[in-house]
């Protein structure tokens, strides 16, 4: 038990610090090889970030615990917009300016009542895994088509002060070895832990999915988010989570209908689900229906941390894993 726990915090810690690296090698090498500032931006960094989430439901889904996949991609999802952006927030009011950010807010509505009617039947099987690709791959062409017509869009400007410029090639493609590497070995590290402990404890790889995986592999979010905004860069503290978020529904969803196809726990649909569209739907009309300036303001990000802490406190009650007083 104790090695597990040992297994599990070593690698959350060394998921953080791979994911760090994996991005920085990756947007410098691409920035050195002339790709746009957008593209690096909105697709490398994007997929860079999301890389935890799509490793640890791979490695999960290959060994056969689809629960834990699951828990993994939809936690991270409301991990990154009730904790990343209510944490964020309730530090540095987040100002949208981006008009790529409001565009792709309500494609990720959008993506989000596909996955739901794909997992309606309580399964998520191949042919779900495999359309889930399909979007997945439709998503990166329409965000390399917006990278290319985006000149000028807010977020660019802020993105200029932040992708390595001076970093030599060899050692851009070192950081981008390197962080891929440690990202696989802490990954298989962190999904062995996670199972192990859930076991003893005789909590679902579901819930463990859900809150210690999902924290876990949305740290990178919540550091680049935080970083972001006291540098008053509010369209990348945004952007990090609406691509990240994309890129979980799509991608790292698809990873157990490929690996592990099976049924759905019944609250994924009723309860997991559910919240993390009705969050998604919230953060959308704070950023995109306001008329004037668009902002998620301290109030707003403290609510979604109580909405947050209270979802954690629901599901860990609802395991077993807190006693309650009779």
């Amino acid at each position: 038990m104790l090695l597990s726990c040992l297994a599990l915090i070593l690698g959350l810690v060394l998921l953080v610090w791979s994911a760090d690296r994996f991005v920085l090698g990756a947007s410098a090498t691409a920035s050195l090889l002339g790709v746009s500032t957008l593209v690096v931006g909105i697709l490398v960094v994007g997929i860079g970030t999301s890389a935890p989430e799509m490793l640890v439901s791979a490695i999960a889904a290959a060994d056969g615990q689809t629960g834990l996949s699951v828990g993994n991609a939809l936690g991270s999802n409301i991990t990154n917009i009730a904790l990343v952006l209510g944490f964020t927030a309730l530090l540095i009011p987040l100002k949208v300016q981006s008009r790529l950010i409001t565009r792709e807010i309500p494609l990720l509505i959008i993506v989000m009542v596909f996955g739901y009617l794909l997992l309606w039947d309580g399964q998520l099987d191949r042919t779900d895994g495999l359309l889930l690709i399909v979007g997945f791959a439709l998503v990166i062409v329409r965000q390399l088509w917006e990278a290319k017509h985006g000149s000028g869009d807010a977020l660019e400007a802020e993105l200029e002060e932040e992708i390595p410029r001076d970093m030599p090639l060899k050692v851009a493609l070192g950081w981008l070895v390197l962080g891929f590497v440690v990202l696989i070995a802490s990954a298989r590290m962190l999904v062995w832990g996670a199972v192990d402990i859930a076991q003893y404890f005789g909590i679902s790889d579901l819930v463990i999915g859900l809150t210690v995986v999902a924290i876990g592999t949305s740290l990178p979010e919540l550091a680049a988010s935080v970083a972001a905004a006291r540098k008053n860069e509010h369209d990348i503290a945004i952007g990090n989570v609406v691509g990240s978020n994309l890129f979980n529904l799509l991608g790292v969803m698809a990873m157990p209908g490929l690996l592990a196809p099976g049924m759905v726990d019944a609250g994924v649909l009723n309860r997991d689900y559910p919240l993390m569209l009705g969050l998604t739907l919230a953060f959308f009309a704070v950023a995109c229906l306001p008329k004037g300036e668009r902002k998620i303001t301290r109030v707003e990000g403290g609510l979604l941390l109580l909405i947050y802490f209270g979802y954690l406190g629901y599901l860990l009650v609802d395991a077993g894993a807190v006693p309650v007083a009779q």
